[in-house]
């Protein structure tokens, strides 16, 4: 769904358990990871594995705990780092999932397409 120049993607993640929750994903290719909200994160058994320390758009830096997931989304799904969001914090598709699928996002069709990837 793409709105005013902001683009969602419906995603399927998957917790430890085999727990799963569906959601809009805003895609954000600024981001370095992924972004589920304290209600998903919690609802599918995400545990914190390790701390990161963010810095946002406006230069601020906040800290936020890491877990990992399976990801789906109509594209094909892969295992992936992803930030466990606190307060209002909103579903985000970042840049590391993105690479995980093979995907890109294509600015002026605001598409994911697949990544073409050179062998050297």
């Amino acid at each position: 769904m793409t709105l005013m120049g902001i683009t969602y993607v419906e995603g399927t993640v998957t917790g430890p358990t085999g727990k799963r929750a569906t959601l809009q994903l805003l895609v954000d290719s600024g981001a370095a990871y992924s972004v589920l909200p304290f209600s998903v994160w919690n609802e599918i058994g995400l545990r914190p594995k390790r701390s990161l320390t963010l810095r946002l758009a406006d230069g601020s830096a906040i800290e936020r705990q890491v877990s990992e997931c399976r990801i789906e989304l109509a594209q094909g799904d892969a295992h992936t780092p992803v930030i466990l969001g606190e307060g209002h914090d909103q579903p985000l598709l970042g840049v590391v999932t993105l690479e995980n699928l093979g995907l890109v996002f294509h600015p002026l069709t605001r598409t994911l397409q697949p990544m073409h990837m050179l062998l050297v």
